[in-house]
């Protein structure tokens, strides 16, 4: 792509079709969080089956030789849902950003939005990336929160160091998710691992209240493209409760790196060292399988996590800015 200050586009919805070069597109944008075809796909796949009924809409602006020069979208989330919030993005590659493709497909957006009576607007940027805070603040969108990427390298990690943390409270035994399906059942582990799920991610900090997750809809996590059986580490309790959990998912785009997802302790086993020997265990599950890098996020204001991250010796990246137009 080169710049042309008489940029040709035209913008239009999004298709299936549009998959493969709009995954390679946000990962142009993104490449801190890459996106592939195939995750893509089952993301849109899950938003659009939710039985919350979500609202998904997406553009993209193309080319006259047929590439894609940017996309919009506006999208609901099952795990924060409100009928009037929605989630706004506009992402322009960088090859053809200053050229008014940015303005094309906000102003599709907002037409969108306004005909759907949209009460909240979320969207965001980086901190190092002025231009796009820019847009944002010109489009009546305030900084709400801040979260950024917490990055270890695996090679600084000495898991020996670390023998006397790993161990659990008596009785509780570390197994992977892989682990547990084998011992009591795929259908027993999955439900076992929904119940902590859903009470651990409770404290998650958010900018608005989380919506209950359907166990049908917690279930589609284990199938998705990145999904690690034996990376889901999980505290179990005698009685087969899930007490604590720290996941860690595939990278497709990249085979030496690790992704976190959730890490949490049901609160009647908090303050136990649980969450550390999960993460302790899921680094040298890491260690162990060669991974150059895990990754994990974290909101400014989670302080506790943020603590034992900085222990563990992840080092903060820069900020992603999360802002916000309207409210409920």
């Amino acid at each position: 792509m080169t710049p042309d200050t008489a940029l040709r586009f035209t913008v239009r919805e999004a298709t299936d079709a549009d998959l493969g070069a709009l995954a390679a597109l946000l990962t142009a944008v993104n490449p801190r969080h890459p996106w592939t075809e195939d995750t893509l796909r089952h993301e849109m796949t899950s938003l659009r089956t939710h039985p919350l009924g979500l609202h998904t809409a997406q553009w993209v602006a193309q080319a006259e030789d047929g590439q894609l020069l940017g996309a919009a979208s506006a999208l609901q989330f099952g795990g924060m849902y409100h009928p009037g919030r929605y989630h706004a993005e506009v992402a322009v590659h960088p090859e053809a950003r200053g050229q008014g493709v940015g303005t094309a497909l906000a102003a599709t957006l907002e037409t969108h939005l306004h005909a759907r009576g949209a009460q909240e607007l979320l969207a965001g940027a980086y901190e190092d990336e002025p231009q796009s805070l820019a847009f944002l603040h010109a489009r009546g969108f305030a900084e709400e929160m801040r979260f950024f990427d917490n990055v270890l390298t695996v090679a600084d990690f000495d898991p020996a160091a670390w023998a006397d943390e790993a161990r659990l409270p008596s009785g509780l035994r570390v197994l992977s998710f892989a682990e547990l399906a084998v011992e009591a059942g795929e259908d027993a582990a999955a439900q076992a691992f929904y119940e902590g799920f859903l009470e651990a991610r409770e404290d998650v900090p958010r900018t608005g209240a989380a919506t209950p997750v359907a166990f049908e809809t917690f279930r589609e996590r284990l199938g998705r493209p990145e999904f690690l059986p034996e990376g889901v580490l999980l505290a179990v309790t005698p009685e087969g409760e899930v007490a604590a959990l720290s996941e860690l998912y595939r990278d497709l785009h990249d085979p030496e790196r690790l992704n976190t997802g959730l890490t949490g302790t049901r609160r009647a086993w908090r303050r136990q060292g649980l969450a550390l020997a999960l993460k302790l265990a899921a680094l040298r599950l890491a260690h162990d399988r060669g991974v150059r890098e895990v990754w994990t996020g974290n909101a400014t204001t989670n302080a506790p996590m943020l603590a034992l991250n900085d222990r563990l010796g992840f080092r903060p990246r820069v900020a992603w800015i999360e802002m916000k137009r309207g409210g409920l």
